[in-house]
């Protein structure tokens, strides 16, 4: 896996990322828009990364840190790139990340009927805390 390159997403790789959420990611996001990533990438630029594989993108991670717990979303690899490790290297780069900035857990959004997330998932060594469940309010303007 020599030739798989992780990095922070810039503004310039918005457009192809969103793409890609269409190929690569189960279910979307109230946030899967130009403005949402866009916002994601100007508050926090490391939050946003990126896997590529010669030069074409083949997975992602958002690692974000509120100062008090650290969010995993959006882990996908393209459906042609997966089982080759490129989750693991954005886990273990997302993981890094938390650490240099003070994080002590992560947690991890993961739809409940998306059973390849499941095992990807826990072979990273992440469990559903059955305790907890989510709950929402999409903000409207």
């Amino acid at each position: 896996m020599t030739d798989l390159r992780i990095r922070a997403a810039t503004p310039e790789d918005l457009d192809t990322v969103l793409a890609f959420w269409k190929v690569a990611a189960e279910g979307t996001s109230i946030s899967d828009d130009r403005g949402g990533v866009e916002r994601l990438v100007a508050r926090d630029p490391e939050a946003l990364i990126l896997a590529e594989r010669g030069g074409e993108l083949a997975g992602t991670v958002i690692a974000g840190f509120d100062g008090w717990r650290c969010h995993l979303y959006r882990l996908a690899v393209h459906p042609d790139h997966r089982r080759q490790g490129i989750a693991s290297a954005l886990l273990a780069a997302a993981e890094e990340r938390f650490l240099r900035l003070g994080g002590r857990r992560a947690d991890a959004m993961v739809l409940t009927r998306n059973e390849t997330a499941h095992q990807a998932w826990g072979a990273a060594g992440y469990g559903p805390e059955e305790q907890w469940r989510r709950w929402v309010k999409p903000l409207t303007d």
